[in-house]
C-alpha cells in the first residue's frame, strides 16, 4: 500500500502567510524611511532657508562696506557667501522684474532669460522668497542638489530593495528547483533500477508456469497471458521512470492515435458506471512531438484523478483543439471540483486530498509537460460537485 506524504495540512498556507508577513516588514521599512527622510528634509530645507538670509545679509554688509569702509576686513562675511555657493538665487524686485542671479554659473548668473525661466520653475515649487524689512527686493532661491538627492532617496532605496528581493527571488527559486530536479531524478532512476530486478524475475516465473500448465487448459494460459500484460506494464512503469532527467526521445505522433490508446488501457480498468467520451481521428490528424510513455503518464494520471473525484460514476470527456502556435487537450470529469485558491497548489509536490498516495503525479505531469515537451498543464477551470477541466498545451506541428 502506498503511503500518505507526511506533509502538514497548512504548509501551503504557511508559506502564503509567511510571503504576506515579509511583505509587511518591507513596506513598514519603506514608511519608516520615508518619515524619517521627510523628517532630515524639512530639517534641511529650513536649514537652507535660514543660510541663503544669513547669506543676503552678509552680501550687503560687504557691499556697504565697499562703498564705505574698503579696507575693512570682510573675511567672515565672505566665508559664510561661499558656504551658500551650493544654493542658487535669483534677486528681484518687488514686481519679479529679475535683477541679477547668483550660484548659476559664471555666464548664466547674467542671463536674465534663463534666470527667468529658473524664477518660473522655483515659483511652481513653490518656494516662498525672502523679503528682508526696508527692502524693495525679493530673494528666490533653490534647494541645494544634497536636498534634491534626499527627496529621492526613498525612491532609489524603494528600487534597490525591489531588486534586491527579485534577484534573491530568482537565485533562492532557481536553487530550489534544481535541488528538486536533482531530488525527483535521483528517486525516479534508484526507482526504476529497484523494479528491474523483481520484473526480470516475475517474467522468468510466469515462463516457467507457462511450461507447467498445459497448452490444452486455455483459462489458466488467459490467466498467464494477463499476468504477463501486467507484467509488461510493470515494465514501462520502469521505463517511464528510468527517463526522467534524460533528454527524452520525441516523435511525431497523431494526438487522436495516442489519447485513444490511453482512453482503452484506463476504461478496461474503470468502473463501469463511468463513461468515456473522446473525440475520433480526424481525416488528415494533428499531430505534435511527444515521447509517448512519458505522454501517456500524463494522461492517465489526470484519469486516474479523475476516477477517483467522481467516486465510481460520472463522465470523463476529452476535447483537441488548435491554434497556430498549440494543440489543446481538454480532459473534463464530473468529479468532487477543485477549489479556486488550489488550482496551482495541487501542482506542488506532496498535496494530495486521497488517503493514500504520496501526491507527487500531478507535480510529475507538470515536469514532464514543460521541461520535456516545452508544453503547459493547467487548471482550466473547476466547479465544487460538478467537475474539473485539465488543460494540455503542445507546440503543434504543422
Amino acid at each position: 500500500m502506498a503511503r500518505r506524504l507526511n506533509i502538514p495540512k497548512d504548509i501551503f498556507f504557511n508559506q502564503t502567510r509567511w510571503k504576506f508577513y515579509l511583505t509587511v516588514v518591507g513596506l513598514l521599512i519603506i514608511l519608516l524611511t520615508l518619515l524619517f527622510v521627510n523628517f532630515l528634509a524639512q530639517r534641511l530645507k529650513e536649514g537652507e532657508k535660514a543660510r541663503v538670509e544669513i547669506s543676503e545679509y552678509a552680501f550687503n554688509s560687504v557691499s556697504e562696506s565697499l562703498e564705505l569702509n574698503p579696507n575693512k576686513d570682510m573675511s567672515l562675511e565672505l566665508e559664510v557667501i561661499e558656504k551658500t555657493k551650493d544654493i542658487p538665487l535669483i534677486i528681484t524686485n518687488m514686481n519679479d522684474e529679475v535683477t541679477m542671479g547668483r550660484n548659476f554659473g559664471q555666464n548664466k548668473n547674467s542671463d536674465t532669460e534663463f534666470l527667468q525661466r529658473e524664477l518660473e520653475r522655483i515659483k511652481r515649487q513653490s518656494i516662498p522668497p525672502i523679503i528682508f524689512e526696508d527692502s524693495d527686493q525679493k530673494i528666490y532661491y533653490k534647494h541645494s542638489k544634497y536636498y534634491t538627492l534626499l527627496l529621492y532617496f526613498p525612491l532609489f532605496q524603494f528600487i534597490l530593495l525591489l531588486a534586491f528581493i527579485g534577484l534573491g527571488y530568482v537565485g533562492f527559486s532557481t536553487a530550489r528547483r534544481s535541488e528538486q530536479n536533482q531530488v525527483w531524478v535521483g528517486m525516479a532512476k534508484e526507482t526504476a533500477h529497484q523494479l528491474g530486478t523483481p520484473i526480470s524475475a516475475i517474467m522468468a516465473w510466469v515462463e516457467h508456469l507457462r511450461d507447467l500448465v498445459s497448452k490444452q487448459d486455455e483459462e489458466k494460459q488467459d490467466v498467464l497471458d494477463e499476468l504477463m500484460n501486467d507484467v509488461g506494464r510493470l515494465n514501462l512503469i520502469a521505463d517511464r521512470f528510468s527517463k526522467i532527467g534524460s533528454a527524452p526521445e520525441l516523435k511525431k505522433i497523431d494526438i487522436f492515435d495516442e489519447l485513444e490508446k490511453c482512453r482503452n488501457y484506463m476504461e478496461k480498468r474503470a468502473p463501469r458506471k463511468v463513461f468515456f467520451k473522446f473525440p475520433e481521428n480526424q481525416s488528415n490528424g494533428i499531430f505534435v512531438n511527444i515521447n509517448p510513455p512519458l505522454f501517456d503518464w500524463v494522461v492517465e494520471n489526470l484519469l486516474r484523478n479523475a476516477l477517483d473525484a467522481m467516486e465510481g460514476k460520472g463522465e470523463i470527456s476529452a476535447e483537441v483543439m488548435y491554434d497556430e502556435q498549440y494543440v489543446i487537450i481538454d480532459i473534463t470529469d464530473t468529479g468532487k471540483g477543485i477549489p479556486a485558491n488550489k488550482y496551482k497548489t495541487v501542482f506542488q509536490p506532496g498535496y494530495t486530498t486521497k488517503s493514500r498516495g504520496w501526491g507527487l503525479g500531478l507535480s510529475l505531469a507538470k515536469r514532464i509537460i514543460e521541461l520535456y515537451h516545452r508544453g503547459k498543464i493547467f487548471v482550466k477551470n473547476s466547479n465544487i460537485n460538478e467537475g474539473t477541466t485539465f488543460t494540455i498545451k503542445l507546440p503543434r506541428i504543422v
